[in-house]
């Protein structure tokens, strides 16, 4: 179920996902993605290129999930979840709650106390953004994700309106006194994702290892 990218640039990545989910039947199992992306600026279906403060040498690629402008780059945490909604008796809001549910969970394991905000997907601290969230669902099934601030570079987020709204703040784990390792963040993460997603329905089949 979880495969270990490493960092890997965007768009190949993006088509991947998108092949799998144009390709996937009944038999195919659900997978986790757990990557980092080289710096990289990512505009939704319904995205305002105006949110695009100011030029930089930073691509941006139009793509095919919801949501506006966001930033990716190294020492960010990005897992990307290509679900069979239907094998789990999922609704679309369900998953990004539990996926909020899962982040609000691993930050905890932290000693941190993070919220969501009404009308803006993703999950906060003290009003400033720690995390975003992403999806398509198309033939029934997810894609794209969720990306966690873990110890990078935020000054990107400054050239942008993140996620469409001026002068929201971003914050992570390193500005906020936390110094775990990343894979230890990721591999919390990743357990709250699978303990919070439903089991599969009877009869769906069971996901294999690599």
């Amino acid at each position: 179920m979880r495969r270990d990218l490493g960092r890997v640039p965007y768009e190949p990545t993006w088509r991947q996902m998108q092949a799998l989910n144009e390709t996937r039947d009944a038999a195919t199992p659900d997978e986790l993605w757990v990557l980092e992306h080289p710096p990289v600026y990512t505009l939704g279906m319904a995205g305002k290129p105006e949110h695009l403060l100011r030029q930089t040498d930073i691509p941006m690629v139009h793509i095919d999930r919801g949501g506006q402008i966001t930033y990716h780059g190294p020492g960010q945490i990005v897992v990307y979840l290509l679900i069979d909604l239907r094998r789990r008796g999922l609704k679309v809001r369900e998953l990004v709650h539990l996926m909020e549910q899962a982040l609000i969970d691993t930050l905890a394991d932290d000693g941190l106390v993070a919220e969501r905000q009404a009308g803006a997907p993703g999950v906060y601290i003290g009003g400033a953004k720690i995390a975003a969230l992403g999806l398509r669902v198309k033939n029934g099934s997810s894609y794209h994700g969720l990306a966690l601030n873990v110890d990078m570079d935020l000054t990107p987020f400054t050239w942008i309106n993140p996620c469409g709204y001026s002068g929201l703040q971003t914050t992570q784990l390193r500005d906020l006194g936390v110094d775990t390792d990343a894979a230890v963040v990721a591999d919390r993460l990743i357990a709250h994702l699978e303990r919070l997603l439903p089991p599969l329905r009877p009869g769906a089949p069971e996901s294999t290892p690599d």
